[in-house]
């Protein structure tokens, strides 16, 4: 049986619940998580969920409230890692929450750090990449450089909730998020139910 490998981003654009929940996800359904932080990241996570992950002492259990060895942090300015070579064989990538200055920069090729090398790479090799941006109002070059992933082979996931489950916590509003991203990695998720699903 192969090894099940994913690549995580996350930037500093507002939701860092999204990428938490998330990555607390992936840590079930994949044998290793290669996850890659902007700087903003951090200083969003702090801002937003008041514990944030450290570069100098990662740990999960401090970020994500368990161990999950299978969470692997990369540094962000090196190439020399796996995902950054196409030969690096994964099952795909998420960037969650997506910021717009990185879906633009990888909507028009501007690798310049390993998060949008990586991404450049799964497009390249036709790879799963879902983008999950989390920005409103968006002026006209965002949607047309999401419009250039969507077109290019990535997936545009918009951190847009779903209220029909009736969520009762943020936790369960974030995670109606998390179920899409999961499903449409492929994989059969138990987060939130399907729609009219008996």
């Amino acid at each position: 049986m192969s090894t099940r490998k994913l690549v995580v981003g996350v930037t500093g654009a507002s939701g860092a619940i999204y990428a938490q929940r998330f990555l607390r996800q992936a840590a079930r359904h994949w044998d290793e998580v290669f996850l890659i932080l902007s700087e903003q990241a951090i200083q969003v996570a702090a801002t937003e969920l008041g514990t944030a992950p450290r570069r100098d002492r990662f740990s999960t259990v401090d970020w994500l409230g368990e161990d999950l060895p299978q969470i692997r942090l990369l540094d962000s300015k090196n190439y020399f890692t796996p995902p950054a070579s196409g030969s690096f064989r994964h099952d795909g990538m998420v960037i969650v929450p997506c910021s717009m200055g990185t879906a633009g920069r990888i909507a028009n090729g501007i690798s310049d750090d390993l998060m949008t090398r990586a991404a450049d790479v799964c497009l390249k090799e036709r790879r799963p990449l879902i983008v999950v941006p989390r920005e409103m109002p968006m002026n006209a070059i965002m949607l047309r450089n999401l419009t250039t992933l969507a077109e290019s082979g990535a997936t545009v996931l918009p951190a847009c909730p779903a209220w029909y489950q009736r969520p009762t916590s943020l936790d369960d509003l974030a995670d109606t998020v998390v179920a899409r991203i999961l499903q449409n990695l492929g994989v059969e998720q138990d987060l939130v139910a399907q729609w009219m699903e008996d």
